[in-house]
């Protein structure tokens, strides 16, 4: 099958997850579609440049962040439909996941152009399944909105919501949204901090939200955080 192959087809579009913090869970199949394209698209040329440069490969490499992306993926599907391989990677985890991907995936599949995922780590799923907390549905919703009000909108919002709420947050607000998580949720509320996945500092704080906002107050809070919140009636 063409999605199985470990060399990129010409006028493909590659989805490569790379890592999150550990290099080594990098899949054999992610290293041989990025040394085998025509061009990578990334976040930052330089993070990507690095790891390339530590796979020992030298490649063709494009910018595709937030700021250009609109204009970026009619480009990136243009030479799509001229032939070319492409892969679009994200500075770390899965593209399109709060990371850009979502209007180059888009674009081609407006024109019919075929899009193949090589998948791998992303802090969502690995969050979740070490977590403890309920997996068999949640909501995933990225990043919340900066304001201390919106965020508390949110939080009342889905305070009955059945399955477990899944998002990142900033070291900035990592503990200001726990607080209002206590004030709004509960102190009862069974919540997940994690903090620097798959790195050398990686630390799950799971229990009730007074417990976690305890541990916060002594913690160091440099780094990237996924934080889930388990359903109302949910118990450890």
């Amino acid at each position: 099958m063409e999605n199985a192959s470990l060399t990129p087809l010409p006028g493909h579009l590659y989805v490569v997850a790379t890592p999150i913090g550990n290099l080594a869970d990098l899949t054999d199949r992610a290293r041989a579609i990025l040394g085998g394209v025509d061009l990578v698209a990334c976040e930052d040329t330089r993070t990507t440049g690095g790891l390339l440069t530590r796979l020992g490969l030298r490649k063709d490499l494009t910018a595709y962040h937030e700021h250009n992306e609109t204009e970026a993926a009619e480009k990136l599907a243009d030479l799509v439909a001229a032939g070319k391989s492409v892969a679009v990677v994200s500075d770390a985890g899965t593209p399109a996941l709060s990371d850009p991907g979502f209007r180059v995936v888009r674009a081609c599949r407006r024109r019919g152009l075929p899009v193949v995922p090589v998948p791998g780590a992303s802090a969502l799923t690995a969050v979740l399944s070490a977590s403890g907390l309920p997996s068999n549905g949640f909501l995933y919703v990225g990043f919340l909105p900066p304001k201390s009000a919106a965020r508390i909108a949110f939080f009342e919002k889905h305070r009955d919501f059945g399955y477990t709420i899944a998002l990142f947050e900033s070291c900035h607000r990592i503990d200001k949204a726990v607080d209002e998580i206590v004030t709004t949720l509960g102190p009862a509320r069974v919540i997940c901090v994690a903090k620097e996945v798959t790195k050398l500092h990686e630390t799950f704080w799971v229990g009730p939200a007074a417990a976690v906002q305890a541990a916060l107050a002594k913690a160091s809070l440099k780094g990237e955080f996924v934080l889930l919140i388990a359903p109302q009636d949910f118990t450890l």
